[in-house]
């Protein structure tokens, strides 16, 4: 077995670990998970599961690590954009696709808050709203406006969540979140609401528009 082959595989069972762990997380709690119970779903030993993670936080914080960093550079990229309104705009569509892979995350942690506060999980995610809230708000921005970004935000987080067992279909959901926050962006920037978004965000993997300017 060569180099490439192994580096596959160990990344193959590294995904497996965290798929599991955080369904079992989701089902049963954080607390009442153990490594044990992890590596019997999957079938294999205590000693192999230490081999990619030696505790639960780590498997936990992978997860974070891996579905936010799409978020991470998406914040970079708007670092470098004018920090216009068509800007903000843009950046709230990339997120709304960049939430889609991150969405089984994000439900678990808005469902176990009080265990989130205390891992070192909940400090990364504070930093990670920080970071947002940076991009969509403007400097000086007055309270009403901040609250509105802030409430932007929110309904990209939560919306979905919310909208769970709401009829319709999924795409239709994504775009009503998607019009409801941009709504509130336009309108903390003093701008008319813009009409419903054309590019719902999709299911399916797919690159990256070409930024705004060079």
């Amino acid at each position: 077995m060569n180099d490439g082959t192994r580096r596959q595989r160990r990344g193959d069972t590294r995904r497996r670990v965290q798929e599991t762990a955080l369904a079992l997380f989701s089902e049963q709690g954080y607390e009442r998970t153990s490594l044990r119970e992890i590596a019997e779903a999957l079938d294999v030993t205590k000693a192999a599961l230490y081999y990619h993670f030696r505790a639960k936080e780590d498997i936990l914080i992978s997860l974070f690590e891996d579905l936010t960093r799409p978020i991470d550079e998406l914040v970079e990229w708007a670092r470098r954009q004018p920090p216009s309104l068509e800007t903000k705009q843009e950046f709230l569509l990339r997120y709304s696709r960049a939430l889609t892979d991150a969405a089984p995350l994000i439900r678990f942690m808005q469902e176990n808050q009080a265990t989130v506060r205390e891992l070192r999980i909940g400090g990364m995610f504070k930093d990670r709203v920080t970071a947002l809230m940076d991009v969509l708000q403007e400097p000086g921005a007055s309270l009403p406006d901040r609250v509105r970004c802030v409430s932007a935000l929110i309904t990209m987080h939560l919306g979905l969540l919310a909208l769970k067992e709401a009829e319709g279909d999924p795409e239709s959901k994504h775009r009503a979140v998607l019009t409801v926050a941009t709504e509130l962006i336009a309108q903390a920037h003093g701008a008319s609401a813009p009409p419903c978004p054309a590019d719902p965000p999709e299911t399916a993997e797919r690159p990256p528009r070409e930024p705004l300017t060079s």
